[in-house]
């Protein structure tokens, strides 16, 4: 099969976050060339005239999806599936409209919550053309957390984006200064302290299959230091968050209901947007053991190193055979 991967162009000034695209666009194509599957690599950016023009020349049979953002932002990202859709081109991932859905965080959770599915409560959104919040939940969490509605990779999270639940003034003073930093538009969700989860699945002849949970630990924080995977556990080696994060698969027998809850809602979260070929859903866990969905990753990374390779690894499927799968369902 000639497949085509196409990742979004990247600039001198690319924050860490976006460069990690070309690794796992290199990793998709060497597998992919294991496979003897006839495979070339290119670019997309704003220009989607030049882009279509590149589909045209190479006319591939599949183009295996890896544009996460355009421009440097993620609100965009349903941009190139939307031009393939109107170009009649085989695509891997998640559709144009399941991608728009799932990165508008805050229309992923207007979903999540009217499907019933538990997402944390959350006020806004709040953008730099027009501040706006919805009313506060009754009562208040204990915690707000400020995060971007369309920016993912914990881009804006840090210890400053935890704002009292009861400090309704700080929080509104956090999303009108923070939404410029957010990619333009930011929200606030209710903090759930507590345990993190992610479960990646993929697709297959038979089905989504989901992988194997993994939660994030959280080992060696000080008194005090809240327990988020912020920016710099993901993409600073040099930070302490970055070093004691890992993630483990291995429970006891106390938790297998907990686990079947999240396979059961990692599901949920798929049928619900009618996702394909591969995904994950983050949750956090409170303290009742009640599961609550934070977030529906329509296009996870695929890097060797990230979660997504993890979890292949406990179900015991090879980086080469998922991405088979992924390029072929």
């Amino acid at each position: 099969m000639r497949i085509a991967v196409v990742h979004n162009a990247l600039s001198r000034d690319s924050a860490p976050d976006e460069q990690d695209v070309q690794i796992q666009a290199e990793a998709v194509r060497a597998a992919l060339d294991n496979l003897d599957h006839d495979t070339l690599m290119l670019t997309c950016d704003l220009d989607l005239k030049r882009a279509q023009a590149h589909l045209k020349a190479a006319a591939p049979d599949r183009v295996f999806n890896l544009v996460e953002s355009l421009a440097g932002t993620g609100r965009m990202i349903h941009l190139f599936p939307t031009l393939l859709d109107a170009m009649a081109q085989s695509y891997t991932g998640a559709s144009a409209e399941a991608l728009l859905l799932t990165s508008n965080k805050v229309l992923a959770k207007a979903w999540l919550a009217a499907a019933g599915v538990p997402t944390p409560a959350w006020i806004g959104p709040s953008d730099t053309r027009r501040p706006r919040t919805l009313p506060p939940a009754e009562p208040p969490p204990a915690r707000w957390i400020v995060k971007s509605v369309w920016e993912h990779a914990s881009i804006g999270i840090d210890a400053e984006a935890l704002v009292d639940g009861h400090l309704t003034g700080v929080l509104v003073t956090q999303l009108g200064q923070r939404a410029s930093r957010l990619g333009g538009a930011c929200f606030a969700e209710a903090f759930i302290e507590g345990r993190e989860f992610n479960l990646s699945i993929l697709d297959g002849s038979q089905g989504p299959q989901v992988l194997p949970p993994a939660e994030i630990l959280f080992e060696a924080f000080a008194d005090g230091q809240p327990h988020i995977v912020d920016y710099r556990a993901k993409w600073d080696p040099d930070s302490h968050q970055y070093h004691h994060t890992p993630r483990r698969f291995a429970f006891g027998p106390e938790d297998r209901t907990l686990l079947a809850r999240l396979e059961a809602l990692a599901l949920r979260c798929w049928e619900l947007f009618d996702l394909r070929g591969y995904a994950r859903v983050d949750f956090r866990v409170d303290s009742a053991g009640c599961p609550w969905v934070l977030e529906v990753n329509a296009n996870p990374c695929l890097a060797p190193d990230a979660g997504f390779a993890a979890a292949l690894t406990q179900a015991g499927i090879g980086f080469d055979q998922a991405i088979d799968r992924i390029a072929t369902c």
